[in-house]
């Protein structure tokens, strides 16, 4: 099967793996969502029909083998993680102790950044790191979180501010205080 369409299919691979990597935050799981993306795709050829653009209707699959790993991640149980780091950043009113830099207007278009980003998700628990991505980078709604992720509205509120925090921590130390 060396098709024109299977070539593209394949070329396409590196693409969907960083996706894939960026969302699942596991090299192992990252690689079978885009290996069942692959055979969806070699699977549907027909359903293809040139439509639409290549990279756009395989990420399309993509996303939808992202959220079953990301629902099979779920239902295994997480460790709670100890906020008592986040905790210490925060006096008793909620302010911040030492409220962080401000973020240079042109931050966001080095590829410098983004990689302390990456690292700085990296540490995130795996359920805090999967309502940011879902919601920031995926566009979910909350209630589409609170089902994937098998929680109620209230523990994705806080989860998403966990994590926002987090981030904002993380990329203080490791970013802007360079």
């Amino acid at each position: 099967m060396d098709s024109e369409f299977s070539r593209g299919v394949e070329k396409e691979r590196p693409y969907l793996l960083r996706y894939a990597s960026l969302h699942l935050r596991d090299k192992h799981a990252a690689e079978d969502a885009v290996q069942e993306t692959l055979l969806a795709a070699l699977k549907g050829e027909t359903a293809f029909g040139g439509r639409s653009n290549l990279r756009t209707w395989l990420t399309g699959i993509l996303k939808h083998k992202i959220v079953d790993a990301i629902r099979r991640r779920a239902r295994d149980p997480e460790p709670v993680a100890d906020m008592a780091e986040l905790d210490a950043l925060f006096d008793e009113s909620g302010h911040w102790n030492e409220p962080p830099a401000a973020w240079p207007e042109n931050s966001l278009e080095q590829k410098q950044f983004f990689a302390v980003l990456e690292e700085c998700l990296a540490r995130l628990p795996a359920k805090t790191a999967q309502a940011f991505m879902m919601r920031e980078h995926m566009g979910f709604e909350t209630d589409e979180i609170c089902k994937e992720l098998g929680v109620t509205s209230t523990h994705c509120w806080v989860l998403l501010y966990r994590a926002r925090m987090a981030l904002r921590e993380c990329l203080q130390t490791n970013w802007f205080k360079k």
